[in-house]
């Protein structure tokens, strides 16, 4: 078997450390499914009684706040409404004591305002993040647009006036950013932003890709890592539901939270002028602190995450690190999701490529070529191929070789000169290459024959070409090893010549 090329095999595309940063599962001892029994008959039901019933004062307040205000003002709320923050923010510490959130460590320092308008915390692990808010006296914030719709949530959200953003809104980005510029600004009356810049739960095994929102404004930043003495408190895409979640955390005797202020982080000019370097800077330190790895994992892995395990593949087919492909080779969100189903209809070995179903898939018979090709894709050298190694090999193996002047050529080699190609002119040339059987050819050729004319044009051959790329590959595979044996040959017949120099090309003697 032939070596693989170097190229594929850069250090910045090896597979992340962190395999799936959006899965948890539990793994409960007998003590722990005991606790949780005594719990749930005893002191849970009564926490989450009490702190429903807490929430009902606190709506209270924050409807006589909003009272005669609009809540998508931009102006900063004063006076006696914001003096009933004070209020607010007791009534959530105490509701997170009931919860059994009872001691809370903080190391550090936190900056004013003027040092650092923005506070970055990470790792984001769950809904229960909202005890940092509380802690810091209701600092403003970034959240989701969805999250004003949830009953009295929503209000208390309106309360605080966050910068709201959507992720399916194209211009929310940038009004997102606008909006912490201004915020964030020398001289601002606005307090202190508190940004999760991940932008998503994790199961704290990693950094994920930071999102720009934070450091846009170029303004100095400071970091704030976080721990939770338990896991139960863990809300990822793939894990516990969201009650399960909730109802597990009432169940523990005591929850703690560690918040760690680091030192302020100042942007150099370079970091101003290139806000990804700014964000990644900030992640680094932070990894550092937590010792954990970073990864290019993003929000868009989560959602091509859903679209696989609709297409009824494993949900961690649709992990890519979404931030690297697009930094690296230009693959956007759109070109992802066509490969994602190109992918789905070929991985039938468990949700995995094996190399029978990537010759089924492009109806050629498993070769040499094919199986070098198919090594060029097998990054890890496991047997199969995964979604991420397919996406890479798209791009650096077959497309570059699916361009124009490929195409021409390999139409023009298949016969057709005559601005068509039929049946026999397929058969022919793939089963001198490739070892096809003339049923196999014909099945191929009435693939490509979407009329059913019985003809090829050039713009249907093209067409077809460009679905799947591969065959540019091997196509270009085939004519180099061509060349080579042509080569070969020609060395061989000089060779001879030089030992026989007096010896006739025709191999009969002389009169």
């Amino acid at each position: 078997m032939s070596s693989k090329p170097a190229l594929l095999r850069q250090k910045s595309f090896v597979c992340p450390v962190v395999r799936n940063p959006f899965s948890h599962r539990l793994h409960l001892n007998v003590f722990d499914k005991i606790r949780i029994v005594v719990m749930s008959l005893t002191i849970a039901p009564i926490r989450l009684l009490l702190v429903m019933l807490l929430l009902f004062p606190s709506w209270i307040i924050v409807m006589v706040a909003l009272a005669g205000k609009n809540p998508l003002d931009q102006i900063p709320i004063s006076g006696w409404r914001r003096s009933l923050k004070h209020i607010l923010t007791l009534l959530g510490r105490l509701q997170f004591f009931i919860l059994g959130f009872h001691y809370v460590t903080i190391k550090g320092q936190r900056a004013t305002f003027a040092e650092a308008p923005i506070l970055c915390f990470a790792p984001h692990t769950s809904f229960f993040d909202a005890i940092i808010a509380v802690i810091l006296g209701l600092p403003s914030t970034v959240s989701r647009e969805e999250n004003r719709h949830f009953p009295i949530v929503g209000k208390l959200l309106d309360f605080l006036q966050p910068v709201y953003v959507s992720r399916t809104d194209q211009n929310s980005r940038i009004t997102t950013i606008e909006e912490i510029k201004r915020r964030s600004q020398k001289g601002s009356n606005w307090p202190q932003i508190m940004i999760f810049p991940e932008g998503t739960c994790t199961n704290a095994s990693c950094l994920i890709t930071f999102k720009g929102g934070a450091f846009y404004p170029g303004v100095p930043v400071q970091p704030v890592t976080v721990k939770y003495n338990t896991d139960t408190v863990i809300w990822t895409w793939d894990g516990p539901p969201t009650f399960t979640t909730l109802w597990f955390t009432l169940c523990n005797f005591n929850n703690g939270i560690q918040m760690e202020f680091l030192p302020v982080y100042k942007p150099s000019q370079e970091e101003i002028d290139d806000p990804k370097l700014f964000a990644r800077n900030v992640r680094s330190k932070m990894g550092q602190s937590l010792k954990v790895p970073v990864t290019d994992h993003t929000y868009e892995d989560c959602k091509l995450m859903q679209e696989a395990e609709k297409m009824g593949l494993p949900t961690e087919v649709g992990l890519v690190e979404f931030q690297k492909m697009l930094n690296k080779l230009g693959v956007r969100r759109e070109t992802l999701a066509e490969r994602l189903h190109e992918y789905a209809d070929m991985a039938k070995s468990e949700g995995y490529i094996g190399l029978e179903d990537f010759a089924k898939y492009l109806n050629l018979p498993v070769s040499e070529n094919l199986r070098e090709m198919f090594d060029m894709y097998d990054r890890n050298g496991s047997g199969k191929i995964d979604f991420r190694e397919y996406v890479i090999g798209c791009s650096l193996v077959a497309q570059p070789a699916n361009n124009e002047e490929t195409i021409q050529l390999a139409f023009k080699m298949f016969g057709g000169s005559k601005g068509h190609l039929v049946l026999d002119d397929l058969v022919q040339f793939l089963q001198g290459s490739v070892n096809m059987t003339a049923e196999e050819c014909e099945v191929l050729f009435h693939q490509v024959d979407d009329q059913n004319t019985g003809r090829i044009t050039y713009d249907q051959f093209k067409a077809y070409a460009k679905k799947k790329p591969e065959y540019a590959r091997l196509f270009t595979s085939f004519l180099e090893k061509a060349d080579i044996e042509m080569e070969m040959k020609k060395e061989e017949g000089e060779e001879e010549t030089k030992k026989d120099p007096e010896r006739p090309s025709s191999g009969k003697k002389e009169d």
